[in-house]
This record gives C-alpha cells, structure tokens and sequence, in this order.
C-alpha cells in the first residue's frame, strides 16, 4: 500500500455538501448608552487585544442610568434607564453577540425603571434588580429572565431593602450577588440570590463603607468585585473583593485610577476585569485588574467620550 492513503476509503462521490460552522464571536466587553447627549451608541471593547470599536448597531432609544447583563456567548441585554424622549422605560434592547446585531424584547421589566443593576447566571437565566420608578419611589423588585425564550418572571422574594444606583455581579452556575445602593442613605448590604431555587440572604460580610452609584464585575467562580461610587464622605476609588468561595471582602491595596461614580464595569471572566467611564470629571480612562493578582494598568485606548450611566456586559465565551 502507498504512504498516506486510506485503505478501504471510498470515493466522496455523492456525498453532499459541506457547510461551513462560523467560529464563535470574540471575547468582548461592552458599554452601551449613557448620559453624553443621551447616548445609543455601544462601544466594544475585544479582549484578544483591548482594542475599541463603535457598533453599527445602536440602543432602540438614547438613555442613561440603565444596567446590562448577559447570556455568555450568546448575547447581551440592556434594560431600563431614563431613555429620551420616554422617560423611565420597561424597554429591554438585546445584542446578539454574533453579528453583533440588535432586537427589542417584547417581554420588558415589569415596570419602567431606572438606576437598576443587572446579573446573570450564563446559560440560564438574567436578573435585574431595584431601582426608581416612574412614580420616583424606590424599589425591591427582581425580574428574572429565562434565556431560554427570554421569558419574565418576577421573584417572590425581591431585594432585602427597597433601593436605587446599586450594582450587581454573578458566579455564574451557583449565586448572583446586589450590593451597595441608596435607600434614605447609601447602604453597604450586598444579597447573594442562590441561583438553584432564586432564594435570598443577605451576607453578613459587607461592602467596606455605605455606597451608591458603583460597578461590580465578577470573575466567574473565583471572585467578585465592588468598585467605586459614592460614599457618605464622598467619591471613592475603593474596589471591594468577595471571595466565592466562603463570601469574605478584602480591599484591593490598588484602587481605581480615580475616585468616580456613575462608573461602569465587565469582565473578561478567568483573565481580567474593567472599570470605565464615571463622574466627576467624565474620565476616559478604562482600568484593568488582571485576577491573577488584582494588578492594574490602563488601556492605551479609552471610551471614545467622557460618559456616565451606561450599561456595561461582557461577552466571555462558555461560562
């Protein structure tokens, strides 16, 4: 027999044709919307090599003070928010990450609201908590969203306190996490919602001062991240580290490169982890924690423009 053939191997004669599989989309982080001229615009950040595009695909409506959370690999959601000319809305605005290409879900929240905060257990189902009613009256309310059919229920069980400008994070397969907020006063509790049956506690361990109008990202299985906002003292450029593995808080020794609130934050879950934007002083700057040992260092391309409230997500492959 000659080298390399395949003995006993037919011809592909009348076999038919093969369709080619299109990779899956590249890692990507995303801050979408914004109070700079009531933004739609979604800025994408590719983890491979930290470089910034500006989507073709917009927000249905431009808008502030909205959360996101996503469907790892799938797709990303952005909800609520005070979106010109509506007012608080119920609107949900949906990215697919493959093509990148935009939808409105027909299911909304269950109210219109802003200053909400998002998570999401990746392959399952998404969660949005609290926020402020078009009635201006804070809120407790969780919806959950089964990535399924994109599907809303509501939780019986919603936050611990009825609150606003809080932020939210999740490890992905077990809990998902709200923490921080303002009730009458910035507050520092952080509920953990066990993702096996939606049940709430609240940690005993909590944020390392009262906070409002911060970012959390999560990375997924390890570690979760509270960074920034507002405090009774002032704005602040702590970021609070929850371990997964028993929910205990340590301060990371290296802060944000700022002091800011109003910020947003995504991870790139088992490399890097993100905070941007923020007020005072609208930076551009986009700070990087790398989770091997919580270092920082700062993109050589920032946002494109100075913002604040936007919704922030992050596309992590397989979680």
């Amino acid at each position: 027999m000659a080298p390399n053939t395949l003995s006993g191997v037919g011809s592909l004669s009348g076999v038919g044709s093969f369709t080619a599989v299109a990779p899956p989309p590249a890692g990507a982080g995303f801050f979408a919307g914004g109070e700079w001229g009531d933004s739609n615009a979604i800025t994408k950040f590719t983890f491979a090599d930290d470089s910034r595009s500006t989507l073709v695909s917009t927000l249905s409506l431009g808008g502030a003070t909205l959360a996101g959370m996503a469907n790892s690999g799938v797709a990303g959601y952005i909800a609520g928010g005070w979106r010109y000319p509506n007012g608080r809305v119920t609107t949900i605005d949906k990215l697919t990450f493959a093509g990148d290409s935009m939808s409105v879900l027909s299911s909304g929240l269950s109210s219109g609201r802003s200053d909400l905060a998002g998570m999401a257990n990746s392959g399952t189902a998404g969660y949005f908590g609290g926020g402020k009613n078009n009635n201006n009256d804070k809120i407790d309310t969780v919806d959950k969203f089964a990535f399924s059919n994109d599907s809303r229920t509501t939780l019986a069980t919603g936050l611990s306190s009825i609150r606003y400008q809080l932020a939210g994070m999740a490890n992905s397969g077990t809990a998902g996490y709200f923490g921080g907020g303002y009730d009458s006063n910035p507050v520092a509790i952080v509920d953990k919602f066990a993702f096996s049956n939606d049940s709430r506690t609240t940690l005993v361990a909590e944020l390392s001062s009262r906070v409002q109008d911060l970012a959390a990202m999560a990375n997924s299985g390890t570690a979760g991240y509270f960074g920034g906002g507002e405090t009774q003292s002032g704005v602040t450029n702590r970021i609070n580290k929850f371990a997964f593995s028993n929910d205990s808080v340590s301060t990371l020794s290296t802060g944000l490169s700022t002091a800011k609130t109003g910020l947003g934050a995504f991870a790139n879950s088992g490399t890097a982890g993100y905070f941007a934007g923020g007020s005072p002083g609208l930076p551009t700057t986009v700070d990087k924690f790398s989770f091997s040992n919580d270092s920082r260092s700062n993109l050589a391309v920032g946002l494109v423009t100075g913002n604040t409230g936007f919704a922030s997500f992050a596309n992590s492959g397989t979680l």
